[in-house]
């Protein structure tokens, strides 16, 4: 009897110690109070579903002003199209300028919890100022701001009040954008099985969740902004805004947390540096002659140590031992100068940006194929048919098609095409995410192609005996579906996999500044398609010729542009697919439970030594 008590005794200790070793997470992560984060009180859904509803629900106020800030510029304070469109194009890139600031303060000094919490805050205040500034200052007489009452004249101070509130919601918005994507994905432990695999759907729901928050904004509140219901837009989006940042404070005892690393830019300096400073050191050496944290001291300071990889061979100077480097090591490790000697997670860490820059670029180009759903598409739709009996459909309301395509594709990748991909590939991830971008690329140009062709009907169905008429073409808008069918599948695969891909490649110390590269690419897209649409209208209207895009459409080629965007993507794919190739994913040294409970321990000792 005492000896099968034993054996009870033995099997229950045996089964309290694997209880705890899996309890705590492995991928370093750490709860508000900065010790090891609990599996089962931190993180996964529970904080990632309120995070997603925190999304949408910011997204909705920030295009519940963005949606028809043109609009506003040019019916409350009287400006003209080009200077409203130009004004509107800098707010735009502006937000994105400021998306990287946030990502640089979260990934360097503050962390991404107070990040989004700072910026939430600030979004919040400048919809709060805008709404002020339109009911109180800038709609008089009231009632005005609709198509048909026009607004009267405005103080000075009004205007830069007004500018102000905007500009606040570009900070806070641009600054919040790229840091609650990361911080999303950090509440799913990548080194355990089930959470990994919620980490790599995280990002899905978190691109539908801003898909669905602009698609409230862009059909009801649009309609009452375009009504001349100016406040009642401005406060459901200072409304929307607040609540988002409520469930976000809500969900605070549940996050988890990576500790900040610090500027990347000096360790990003220190590998060329160091670099330079042994460039006649041979690189022949091996693997055994380069330098590399202990592991427990990674564990301590929340890093993960990344394999050494080929290529960039002359980085991998600064990571080479001389015989100066062996003796300092043996007086004192933590004594090592790190502008000369730098650890191979360091120069991997370099390594890994320069990787990333080719594919980021490729992606600019689609962001271009992108930008057209809201301005050639727009323009196109209104040249065609958009009566139904007495309803007029705005051509803008058509990329509704698009956001319904980007949650039925994400429900048919998810739940069919993933689980199969990976019963052929007997992988388990399905396809990689440099897989899915190409495919993004590949729809992007048949998006292209039927844009184009459906341009050849559309002047072919023109009413020759009023070509300037509005809504000349008889074709139905609705043939338009197709093409906002096939850009809002190509988003699921490019976009996503792209949130994917940077997050996971990017360095531990700047995974928000990944995120960021995102937001920089539809900025740059913006810009080039801009400068592409500036360069074919210089080249199309010469000897007299009205252009491919005139302002009469019926009178250009619109398909020919079209096309153009076709085969310039395809040459973009060529590129992307010698890139992708080309690549070399980050690999990171592994960590076992008991490993990590052996770091929990060196964390905790090391805790207690701070506190002596």
């Amino acid at each position: 009897m005492a000896c099968l008590n034993s054996i009870c005794k033995e099997v229950s200790d045996e089964k309290r110690n694997t209880k705890e070793e899996e309890v705590y997470t492995l991928d370093g992560a750490v709860d508000r109070h900065g010790k090891p984060a609990i599996r089962s009180k931190t993180g996964t859904w529970v904080a990632g579903i309120l995070l997603l509803v925190n999304q949408g629900l910011a997204t909705l106020a920030f295009f519940g002003v963005g949606v028809n800030l043109v609009l506003f510029l040019t019916r409350v304070l009287g400006q003209d199209n080009a200077d409203a469109a130009n004004n509107v194009s800098k707010w735009t890139g502006t937000v994105y300028i400021f998306s990287l600031l946030g990502a640089f303060l979260s990934d360097s000094y503050w962390g991404r919890y107070k990040t989004c919490a700072i910026f939430q805050a600030i979004f919040v205040v400048g919809l709060v100022l805008l709404s002020v500034s339109s009911s109180a200052l800038l709609l008089k007489p009231s009632g005005c701001g609709d198509e048909e009452t026009p607004c009267g004249s405005h103080s000075t101070f009004h205007i830069i009040f007004f500018y102000l509130a905007i500009y606040l919601v570009a900070l806070g918005n641009g600054g919040y954008q790229p840091t609650i994507a990361t911080f999303g994905a950090d509440q799913f432990d990548e080194e355990d099985p089930k959470e990994g695999h919620s980490k790599i759907a995280f990002f899905s729901f978190f691109y539908l969740a801003l898909n669905l928050g602009s698609l409230f904004s862009n059909t009801i509140l649009g309609y009452f902004e375009d009504q001349g219901m100016w406040t009642l837009g401005f406060w459901a989006s200072a409304g929307s805004a607040f609540l988002a940042l409520v469930l976000f404070l809500i969900g605070t005892p549940r996050y988890r947390h990576f500790k900040p690393k610090g500027n990347p830019l000096s360790r990003f300096y220190q590998v060329l540096v160091a670099a330079m400073r042994k460039w006649k050191v041979q690189t022949t050496l091996g693997e055994d002659h380069l330098f590399e944290m202990d592991k427990n001291e990674a564990a301590i300071k929340g890093d993960r140590r990344i394999l050494h990889t080929e290529g960039f061979g002359f980085l991998d100077r600064a990571a080479i031992m001389t015989p100066k480097d062996y003796a300092n090591e043996e007086k004192n490790v933590e004594g090592r100068n790190p502008w000369r000697l730098c650890t191979i997670t360091q120069v991997e860490e370099v390594k890994c940006i320069l990787r990333l820059l080719p594919i980021w670029l490729c992606t600019i180009l689609y962001s271009v194929v992108f930008t057209q759903m809201a301005s050639l598409f727009v323009e196109q739709g209104d040249a065609m048919k958009t009566k139904i009996s007495n309803f007029d459909i705005p051509a803008a309301s058509m990329s509704s098609f698009d956001i319904l395509s980007v949650a039925t594709f994400i429900f048919i990748y998810r739940r069919i095409l993933d689980p199969i991909v990976a019963r052929i590939k007997t992988d388990p991830k399905g396809l990689t995410e440099l897989q899915r971008m190409g495919i993004g690329l590949v729809i992007a140009i048949l998006a292209m192609v039927a844009s184009g062709v459906l341009e050849v009907f559309r002047l072919k169905y023109v009413n020759k005996d009023c070509p300037n008429c509005d809504h000349a073409s008889s074709l139905s808008i609705f043939w338009q579906i197709p093409q906002y069918m096939l850009i809002g599948a190509s988003e699921v695969f490019m976009y996503v996999g792209q949130l994917e891909f940077f997050n996971a490649q990017a360095p531990v110390g700047l995974k928000s500044f990944g995120s960021a590269l995102c937001m920089t690419s539809i900025s740059l897209g913006n810009y080039v398609s801009s400068l592409l649409v500036t360069m074919v209208m210089k080249i199309s209207t010469k000897d007299n010729m009205p252009g491919w895009i005139p302002g009469n459409l019926n009178k250009g080629h619109l398909d020919l542009f079209f096309f153009l965007l076709a085969a310039l993507t395809t040459a973009d794919l060529v590129i992307y697919i010698i890139c992708a190739k080309w690549y070399k994913y980050m690999k990171f040294d592994g960590r076992s439970s008991g490993e990590y409970d052996s770091n929990k321990k060196n964390f905790q000792a090391s805790e207690a030594e701070l506190r002596v």
